[in-house]
């Protein structure tokens, strides 16, 4: 049971002791208030988690506390205290702003059970609330609503309030770098540089100078001194992407760096000590390319304090057409195209596409689609045929009501089914243009696009079950 502090405002000192010593048998801290004036400046002073409220007080009514409160904008809950039982008083202290209404005498299990209960309610309060928080479909320069997504902007989130090392993977084109920027500027050294550099587009023997520097005349061609990544990302952050491509010698120098925060630049006569948060990535399997050889064990564990995997675009669902929907909007306008939203059809196909080249892949198709195109809205035949699919896709009808198996509705539709033919009425009266629909709604494309997907699932799987029945009856 959920435990809190208590203000119990009661004007009768014994039973203002013996309702602590009820609370403080359940482990719940009570402070006393004999009077209003006391109880508003114990609320104004500290926090609590749930008032305990004598009615009738020497300085006024209860009922006087809670406006007080409700003006202050406190959403402390309230259980009101009364030697009068009736449904009138009760009422009254219900519509004043009470969560509960309790009639004196009060035993010890009636109290407790009335409090844990209110007390388990606002915490279940606050874990929706903290879940609806972190539903979001924009996060930094990330865009997505899926349940993987909320995953990874809350590792971000908890990953930029440290300094440990990041090792992100994630398939080519998920958006590895976009990443690394966001645990940079959500973190403390946002103000600092970020010092980004691919490990891969590197040749090896220029990448200890990339990272390290060197000083005129280290080797032919030195003409002044270059001042390296590790040496600009002072007090801020070194990106090393596609790290199991870096030579294995060069892993050894970097392996040295982690562990003492000194480098030595190439013909410098000293080492430079820096302090770089480091963040890792690569679209490799990391313990394979440890296996194989391409990326040092030690190395590893060291720059894998931690983990952060970006999962691809196939996996993520209706993220597809938000992504999709958004690139949509920016390529129209640099285009000067007229479009406006996806159609149904081509939002069948991008859905179902299985984007081995993820977000980079999608933004060269939808780039292509705008360029060679025109229209408000862009339909399945401006795009390219997608390569072989990871899955197939029976053709399914535009409108969702066409589905093959009927749904079974009741005598009172619940909301959502009443949700659905509202929705299902407005495609219809737009002529299946899930665009039109949607600004009629007032909602996204992809919203839509959504609900209509989920209504087919849910068809799919009823019909199946029906099949099912029939045969076990059969």
């Amino acid at each position: 049971m959920a435990v809190g502090r208590i203000l119990v405002v009661e004007d009768s000192a014994a039973l203002a002791a013996t309702y602590a010593d009820y609370l403080a048998r359940a482990g719940h801290a009570a402070e006393l208030a004999p009077t209003l004036a006391a109880a508003e400046a114990a609320l104004r002073e500290r926090h609590f988690d749930c008032v305990l409220l004598d009615i009738h007080l020497p300085d006024g009514e209860g009922t006087t506390l809670m406006a007080a409160m409700r003006r202050q904008g406190l959403a402390t809950p309230v259980v009101v205290l009364t030697a009068a039982p009736s449904v009138d008083a009760a009422v009254a202290a219900i519509r004043a702003g009470a969560q509960d209404y309790l009639c004196k005498p009060v035993s010890a299990e009636r109290l407790n059970l009335t409090i844990g209960h209110i007390l388990e309610q606002q915490a279940l309060r606050r874990i929706v609330s903290d879940y609806r928080a972190m539903e979001r479909d924009k996060f930094c320069d990330f865009i997505g609503a899926s349940s993987a997504m909320q995953i990874v902007y809350k590792l971000i989130e908890n990953a930029a309030q440290s300094r440990a090392p990041v090792f992100i993977t994630g398939e080519s084109g998920t958006g590895k770098e976009l990443a690394a920027r966001a645990i940079h500027v959500m973190g403390a050294r946002r103000h600092k540089p970020l010092e980004a550099l691919n490990c891969a587009a590197v040749p090896g023997s220029l990448i200890e100078s990339e990272i390290f520097g060197h000083m005129r005349g280290a080797f032919t061609g030195a003409i002044s001194r270059y001042i390296g990544a590790a040496e600009r990302a002072h007090e801020g952050t070194l990106f090393l992407d596609e790290l199991p491509e870096m030579q294995p010698e060069m892993q050894s120098k970097l392996l040295r760096f982690t562990q003492s925060g000194s480098f030595r630049a190439l013909g410098a006569p000293r080492e430079t000590s820096v302090d770089v948060r480091f963040v890792c990535a690569t679209n490799r399997e990391p313990l394979a390319a440890v296996a194989e050889g391409h990326l040092r064990e030690d190395l590893y564990y060291r720059l894998n304090v931690i983990s952060l995997h970006l999962p691809p675009l196939r996996e993520r669902g209706d993220d597809i057409l938000l992504i999709a929907e958004n690139m949509l909007t920016r390529m129209a306008a640099e285009e000067k195209k007229r479009f406006t939203c996806i159609g149904g059809d081509a939002a069948d196909m991008l859905r179902s596409a299985p984007w081995p080249g993820n977000v980079r892949e999608l933004q060269n198709v939808l780039r292509r689609a705008v360029v060679m195109n025109d229209g408000d809205v862009l339909t399945a035949d401006m795009l390219p045929r997608p390569a072989p699919q990871a899955r197939t896709q029976a053709a399914i009808p535009e409108m969702p009501a066409a589905a093959a198996a009927p749904r079974p509705m009741s005598a009172a539709p619940s909301l959502r089914e009443n949700e659905r033919r509202h929705i299902e009425k407005t495609i219809d009266e737009c002529g299946g243009n899930i665009c039109a629909a949607a600004r009629r709604l007032g909602v996204n494309p992809s919203t839509l696009h959504r609900k209509i997907g989920k209504w087919r699932k849910d068809d799919t799987a009823a019909a199946q079950n029906s099949q099912a029945s029939g045969v076990l009856r059969g």
